[in-house]
């Protein structure tokens, strides 16, 4: 199964990449509860496609692209939409869109150079989900996000672990260039 490209988890990939426009077309024209559903879809279609790979032994080459992939142009989608919309800063859309931007260019070099096909990163998925909180504090229009700073809670912790996992890939990267055990 490894060679199958038409399956549910890539269906699921896929799915999120469609989802995007149609996200920013709502919450940009004021259906802010439409929004809010199409997100919620599209985190849990991120959860549930590497679930769904697993749990049917359904892993594909094509699907450890296409899922990091989705990840990466949902996240600066929106990050450029709240940009362009004055709600968030632009240091943060730079750092956010160029780490993935370096992290898919080095997944492609050590596919092509060393034949690795890397897979995400634990601190990697935890800094998508801190940055999903933060989208989401940012969409949902309720007091306790506002009342508590949560955006900017948030904001930071994306940070921290954006900057993080970004290290550890490239950690990864350098021990796959040098022929060392990257597993680690």
């Amino acid at each position: 199964m490894e060679g199958r490209i038409y399956n549910l988890p890539n269906f699921l990939s896929f799915l999120r990449i469609i989802l995007i426009p149609w996200f920013l077309y709502y919450f940009h024209t004021g259906h802010t509860t439409t929004a809010i559903v199409i997100m919620i879809v599209a985190l849990l279609t991120d959860w549930f496609d590497g679930q769904a790979a697993r749990w049917t032994n359904d892993v594909s080459e094509m699907g450890k692209i296409l899922d990091p992939l989705a990840d990466k142009l949902c996240l600066a989608s929106v990050a450029i939409y709240f940009l362009w919309v004055g709600q968030l800063p632009l240091w943060f859309v730079l750092f956010a869109v160029l780490r993935d931007f370096l992290i898919f260019i080095g997944a492609g070099y050590v596919k092509f150079r060393h034949s690795v096909l890397t897979t995400s990163l634990w601190p990697g998925k935890w800094a998508v989900g801190f940055v999903s909180m933060l989208f989401i504090t940012m969409v949902w229009p309720h007091p306790f996000f506002q009342r508590y700073l949560m955006k900017e809670f948030f904001l930071y912790l994306s940070t921290v672990m954006l900057l993080y996992s970004f290290f550890l890939y490239c950690v990864r990267f350098y021990k796959i260039q040098k022929g060392l055990d990257y597993s680690s």
